[in-house]
This record gives C-alpha cells, structure tokens and sequence, in this order.
C-alpha cells in the first residue's frame, strides 16, 4: 500500500507516495528524475548509489523509503550551489579521475562527506573513506589525488 513521504532531497522539500519498501534509490531515478545515482549491484557492496542520509554515506539500492522520512538527502546533484561545480567535481575533472564514470557519483559523494567531516585529510584518510566504492577501471590513484587536490583547494564548495 502506497504512503505519502517527505524528505528534503539536495536542498529541496519533496513529497513522494510509495510503498514503504521502495528503495531511496528507485525514487531518486525513478521519481524525482536524479540519474547520477547509478545502480550497481543491487545489494549495498559497491558504491555506485552512495547518496548521503542525514550526512551520512548510504547505499540507497538498499535504504527503505520509510527509513528516509523526514530526513535530509544528498546526491551528486547536490553537491554543488547553483550551477557551478563542487571543487571535488572540478578536482576529478582536472586530474581525468573518472575512466566509464559509472562508479563515479558514489565516489563523488562518498568524498564529500569526508570533506565536511574533516576538511584535511591525508591520504590515507582518502583510501579508507572509500574503501567501500568499488572501480573497475583502475582510477583509484588519481580519485585519491583529486580528492586531496580538492581538499587543499581553497574554496569550500
């Protein structure tokens, strides 16, 4: 039986009726038009539909509607103001970090929230913020060097 949700989705306030164990993930693509969260494998282990809960990295191929009522979501969409782009977007662009590009969203919001949780990380900080997005094409050196490029950038955007 279909339910009525309302969540705040990249800054927006939302309202979506679907069964409660619809994912956040099928409602992002599917009702609210945001297609950079990819789905992966479909059961929360690679990373491709990390969106951030509350500030929080989750895999929304697995995260319930009833469980994001009332809460605060993020997708690569969001990451930035306005138009413009988020320094880690303009990091990952400038160091060619993205190969096919389909992990690259979950990557790209799985840095984010290491960015906001600690504005200095060091390399290792990097690698283990996103042991869990998995990248078949071998990028992983230069998402680590753009993400620590962004992280010395200037700007907080």
């Amino acid at each position: 039986m279909k339910q009525a949700y309302e969540l705040t989705v990249n800054g927006r306030s939302v309202r979506v009726e679907t069964d409660p164990d619809t994912s956040l993930l099928h409602v992002l693509r599917n009702e609210l038009d945001l297609k950079g969260t990819r789905f992966g494998c479909g059961v929360g282990l690679c990373g491709a539909c990390f969106v951030q809960l509350d500030g929080n990295v989750v895999a929304s191929c697995d995260t319930p509607m009833w469980s994001a009522e009332g809460r605060t979501v993020v997708t690569v969409e969001g990451l930035a103001p306005g138009d413009g782009l988020h320094r880690l977007q303009r990091a990952f662009v400038e160091e060619q970090a993205a190969q096919c590009g389909y992990c690259i969203s979950g990557i790209l919001v799985s840095a984010g929230a290491l960015l906001d949780a600690n504005p200095e990380p060091d390399e290792q900080d990097v690698i283990e913020a996103l042991e869990r997005n998995l990248c078949r094409c071998g990028v992983q050196r230069r998402v680590v060097r753009a993400v620590l490029k962004a992280a010395s950038s200037e700007e907080t955007a």
